[in-house]
């Protein structure tokens, strides 16, 4: 079973056990425009909740994508590397940028639900 959170930033992670999948959420892929590049994060670096952990560009913009949560990253989804266009087509499925190894899990108190981040979008 896996839960998703949100970040106000427009961030998701989805948990599973002890490791969380991370990515942006289809809302900032739509406000990006077509996707052109995603800087993935090295493999085995640590980040702190709320840091810069890899980073996006479109024909619109270039932005950060922030950490959600502390952790180690464990894997990245090279995928991304030759088709970018993947976080137009699946921004909260098939491109996730990375896998962290969860250090706190009570951090996720400081994340959306779902229904959370939906209200918070309605407020944009």
């Amino acid at each position: 079973m896996s839960d998703i959170y949100f970040t106000k930033e427009h961030e998701w992670v989805k948990v599973d056990g002890t490791t969380g999948k991370v990515g942006i959420s289809d809302h900032a892929a739509h406000e990006l425009g077509d996707i052109t590049f995603v800087e993935l994060p090295q493999i085995g670096k640590s980040f702190k909740q709320f840091e810069v952990l890899a980073a996006i560009e479109s024909v619109k913009a270039a932005s950060d994508i922030y950490a959600p949560l502390s952790g180690r990253v464990v894997a990245v989804n090279s995928a991304l590397d030759s088709a970018p266009e993947l976080v137009n087509e699946s921004a909260e499925e098939q491109a996730w940028m990375a896998e962290i190894e969860i250090a706190d899990p009570a951090e996720l108190s400081n994340l959306m639900t779902k229904d959370q981040y939906d209200t918070f979008l309605k407020t944009l």
